[in-house]
């Protein structure tokens, strides 16, 4: 236990805040990457998917393709985790974090140029690749650098600056948006595409290419790491057989596999989509004021954009406070009270939020379920990946400490990919009867289930509190 009045950050030096800032930085533009293509995946489909140029696809073939994109994009992330994390454990984690940032960027702004839905998802999974191995060796580096008191604590700032990044994509949707609909993209093409709202924000998500100017220049492979090397323990690094061969690095992984596949079912298949389900929501009420559809569709976007930043601010409070929460009552506990929560808040959100209740704000009408509800699910959904950063990292030792941070967290995103496909088909096979929204809305509830899969599964997690990173 830490000495009262103990302070984590006193332990840190400069070069510790350096990994610290790098390693967030990473996973803040990962993080950004992710929620670019949540807020742009709807328009772009409605324009790659369109028979007649100009004009709207059918809302229901937007739907299920936007889904099948996003499993895509999930199938990727989780191909380049095993792959990535693998590489980590072999060939260090600054070099290949260098490589995983280089490639999400390149190729998030390769979709820019998406013609056909065929070549948009090829790029998703491409970027994907580059995402899914980011993570893993970015809480590996902060985990081995940091002194032992001071990492979980590391850990979960890393975790809960990602927020910043889905903030930022949401105020680059309010902007791009505001510029489509102003009319100041009209006429301007880049390599024969005519730019749009969605093709200027995967554009912007290209910037953070630059991050590896930064990783080159000071950035070093961490001790443990190092260590590892010396002793020739690293010729059995990033070896699943390794991983699978040992009793009890075999159940960690599975254990992690678990608790990650709820968690990332939840996110992926029920909450991000709670943006289509709010967007329908805005465009209709708009409408019923009078205004056209195309402007109705843009305000819309604008409000589903304030709801990604009011969702992603509770979700920084989320992984703040579980960090600080895990810190007094242990791995289990958080885990336990966090998957109840997101279960009870995701339902809840999904069943009752509408746009019906509103008030007046210096002459704007606030819709005042946004306020309070889109937060409160963001808290509690996020609060749980806090939880990953932290845990994942002690559950293996140095020398496949990424491979099996990469297993737990990629894994389940083979099966998480047929969350968005599970919730379209209940939404047209289940519960269409119900009509567009009411679907949605019955359909979340059911999926959100899954959160019971990650309690099931910690009863055989083994407990990290207050220990060392094994060796």
């Amino acid at each position: 236990m830490s000495p009262p009045g103990y302070r984590w950050t006193s332990e840190l030096t400069r070069y510790h805040w350096f990994v610290l800032i790098v390693a967030a930085l990473g996973w803040m533009f990962d993080c950004l990457d992710q929620q670019i293509f949540n807020l742009a995946r709807m328009p772009a489909m409605d324009e790659l998917l369109a028979t007649v140029p100009g004009e709207k696809a059918d809302p229901n073939v937007v739907a299920t393709y936007s889904g099948y994109a996003t499993s895509i994009f999930l199938i990727g992330w989780a191909t380049g985790g095993l792959f990535f994390g693998v590489i980590g454990d072999r060939y260090g984690r600054a070099r290949t974090m260098l490589w995983t940032i280089l490639m999400y960027s390149l190729c998030t702004g390769l979709s820019a140029f998406s013609q056909s839905f065929i070549d948009f998802a090829i790029y998703r999974f491409l970027t994907g690749l580059g995402v899914g191995g980011e993570f893993a060796v970015g809480v590996a580096l902060v985990a081995e650098v940091m002194p032992d008191r001071a990492r979980p604590h590391a850990l979960g700032l890393l975790q809960a600056l990602s927020a910043v990044g889905n903030v930022t994509a949401a105020f680059i949707e309010m902007g791009a948006s505001r510029l489509e609909g102003g009319g100041h993209l009209v006429g301007i093409e880049i390599f024969g595409q005519t730019m749009s709202a969605w093709r200027l924000m995967f554009l912007v998500g290209t910037v953070p290419a630059l991050l590896a100017i930064l990783i080159r220049w000071r950035l070093k492979e961490p001790e443990k790491w190092l260590e590892s090397v010396k002793s020739g323990e690293n010729k059995k690094a990033g070896s699943y057989r390794e991983l699978f061969g040992d009793p009890r690095w075999r159940k960690n992984a599975l254990v992690g596999m678990s608790l990650a596949f709820a968690g990332v079912v939840g996110l992926w298949g029920i909450g991000f989509f709670s943006f289509d389900l709010l967007g329908r929501l805005f465009t209709r009420h708009y409408i019923s004021t009078g205004l056209a559809e195309d402007v109705a569709r843009s305000e819309g976007r604008t409000w589903v954009a304030i709801s990604s930043i009011l969702f992603n601010v509770g979700g920084f409070l989320g992984i703040w406070a579980y960090s600080r929460y895990t810190h007094r009552v242990g791995r289990r506990k958080a885990f336990t009270i966090s998957f109840l929560a997101a279960m009870a808040a995701t339902a809840f959100v999904f069943w009752n939020v509408d746009t019906t209740r509103q008030f007046e704000a210096f002459g704007v009408t606030i819709f005042a379920d946004i306020l309070w509800m889109i937060p409160l699910m963001g808290f509690c959904q996020l609060a749980i990946f806090g939880g990953y950063a932290i845990y994942f990292p002690e559950l293996f030792p140095t020398r496949l400490r990424s491979t099996g941070t990469s297993f737990c967290y990629n894994v389940g995103r083979f099966v998480a990919a047929l969350g968005p496909a599970a919730l379209a088909s209940l939404r047209t096979d289940v519960y269409g009867q119900f009509g567009e929204i009411e679907s949605f809305r019955y359909s979340a509830a059911t999926m959100c289930t899954v959160f019971l899969i990650g309690l099931a599964a910690l009863p055989f997690a083994p407990e990290t509190h207050n220990k060392p990173l094994p060796e």
